[in-house]
């Protein structure tokens, strides 16, 4: 059987944020062997799976993203939007729109240090829109 649902995540502020709760809350329960492909219908955000437990890893992949891909590069065409937004289009590409984590015994099968991710590349992201999609 194939389940999908689409739904919000809130607004977060630019960064690497953990939404694993968020995003488990939002779901119908989950067959007992299965897959979630989660997938951000967004240029300017991106999904990952990493580290759940220090915050300060978080807080290094923002620094080393701005580093990789700074604001204000003169050499880039797409500006209308602010100087955030093209540097953000590039961090999504890098980062990646979709994640598929194994269910298993109903739950998610991530391992013991692994959460969702939300990467907020905008200032003023908003509200993202979400797709899961459930296979088992």
């Amino acid at each position: 059987m194939i389940r999908q649902v689409q739904f919000s995540l809130r607004s977060y502020p630019r960064g690497f944020h953990l939404i694993t709760e968020e995003v488990m809350r939002q779901l119908p329960p989950l067959p007992r062997v299965g897959l979630l492909h989660l997938f951000i219908q967004h240029t300017s955000a991106a999904l990952a799976i990493n580290e759940n437990a220090d915050p300060s890893v978080r807080v290094d992949f923002e620094a080393i993203f701005n580093h990789l891909v700074p604001e204000h590069l003169p050499f880039l065409t797409h500006t209308l939007e602010g100087p955030d937004d093209m540097p953000a289009h590039v961090k999504s590409v890098l980062a990646g729109s979709a994640i598929t984590v194994p269910i298993s015994a109903g739950q998610l099968n991530l391992g013991t240090w692994q959460g969702i991710y939300l990467c907020e590349f905008r200032n003023r992201g908003g509200r993202r829109k979400l797709v899961a999609t459930i296979i088992g």
